[in-house]
């Protein structure tokens, strides 16, 4: 490998929101990595700070060209650039949309257990969530289609947030099941906001498809929410593409983002995307191999060393989603158990919505020395009630 993911990045006393805590724990709940990121983003950063001014300024000219060409070679997914808007975060993108296209009162579909900031985006625009369970069997979690055609049929029901890959536990949807939620919306007048922001971090075996780019009628309705800050460990630059293809659905979106004073991204959140996309391909590729053997480690070790304990193994993301379940505590007793018998931290299944009681979804996205060390912890820790 040409990049160094083992080095110990050193992110405490440096702001960092999750590594904040006790130096007694390891934070493995927050979806950041904790990898430097791709040099070119670094390099074009500096060389821009170099300036004297910082004014106010517009996106990179080419910027936008650089989000449709990586769509295009890395997702075969054509894109125009016109279809492109802005926001700070995938989750303020999710929120703003809701505010166009819903009313107080109208319905929301999720898919649960799922990316727990849905909910408080779904109470912020003033409408009720609907969950349509996934269904867990042989280890792996499938749409449960028959329900989700049941509750889009209320008319009530006006949008389904979508997430693909699916966080917490890494399904890369097929094009096949993504033809058939697509349906399903078409039939009952269901819009669809696309959480893709992990669309990048997928393994081998398995193929992310954008919903959009399925069929046109699909990009019609759909609002696809993306950002380089999964892939290139950006979050802290705050900047997202949402892209629209539907000219009504966008203007409705970019007059939700003008009425809380939104005009423009950051300036060096815009100039490290586009170096991101335009030139981090081979770092994203190394980075890929080094998640997928953290993930196949981590699955393995708990497998032989863990019994008590099932994994989900995911085809994208860097989550691992995993069932405590056989140890009998409540999710108030698990968070408990962990954090006083592991030092850990994890993010708690309960927060993800209906299923997720009696999970733990742990972010993998760490020199394999952290991942080794935090999975020890958990051997011990069982190792317990064992006794």
């Amino acid at each position: 490998m040409g990049y160094n993911f083992d080095r110990i990045a050193g992110r405490r006393n440096r702001d960092s929101v999750k590594w904040g805590c006790s130096e007694a724990f390891i934070p493995m709940g927050i979806a950041d990595m904790d990898f430097d990121t791709v040099p070119v983003v670094r390099e074009a950063i500096i060389e821009r700070a170099k300036k004297d001014v910082f004014g106010y300024t517009e996106l990179p000219k080419d910027y936008r060209e650089a989000v449709t060409g990586w769509f295009e070679r890395r997702h075969g997914w054509k894109a125009e650039e016109e279809w492109i808007a802005i926001s700070p975060g995938v989750v303020t993108a999710i929120i703003l949309a809701l505010r166009a296209l819903t009313h107080p009162g109208d319905k929301v579909l999720v898919q649960t257990p799922v990316y727990y900031p849905f909910f408080s985006a779904v109470a912020r625009s003033g409408c009720e969530t609907v969950s349509s369970p996934l269904v867990l069997a042989d280890g792996k979690y499938r749409m449960d289609f028959e329900d989700l055609e049941r509750k889009a049929a209320d008319e009530r029901v006006k949008v389904l947030i979508l997430c693909n890959p699916h966080n917490p536990m890494g399904r890369v949807w097929t094009r096949e099941e993504l033809g058939r939620i697509g349906g399903i919306c078409l039939r009952n007048n269901v819009l669809v906001i696309a959480d893709e922001i992990h669309s990048d971090l997928v393994y081998s075996g398995s193929r992310y498809t954008p919903f959009a780019s399925v069929c046109e009628e699909f990009a019609k309705i759909s609002i696809t929410c993306t950002s380089p800050s999964k892939t290139f460990n950006l979050a802290g630059l705050q900047t997202s593409n949402i892209i629209i293809p539907n000219d009504k659905l966008r203007r409705e979106y970019s007059i939700s983002l003008e009425n809380i004073g939104v005009s423009r991204l950051n300036l060096f959140g815009g100039l490290a995307c586009s170096a991101a996309y335009t030139h981090g391909e081979q770092w994203l590729e190394e980075l890929l191999e080094y998640l997928e053997g953290n993930r196949d480690y981590a699955v393995r070790y708990v497998r032989e060393n863990i019994p008590e304990l099932e994994v989900v193994v995911p085809e994208g993301t860097y989550l691992l989603w995993l069932d405590f379940r056989r140890l009998g505590l409540s999710g108030l007793e698990l968070k408990r158990f962990l954090q006083h018998e592991t030092r850990i931290i994890f993010n708690e299944g309960y927060v993800f919505g209906e299923g997720g009681e009696g999970f733990e979804r742990m972010n993998i996205a760490c020199p394999r020395s952290i991942l080794d060390e935090a999975l020890c912890r958990i051997e011990k820790a069982v190792r317990k009630i064992r006794i």
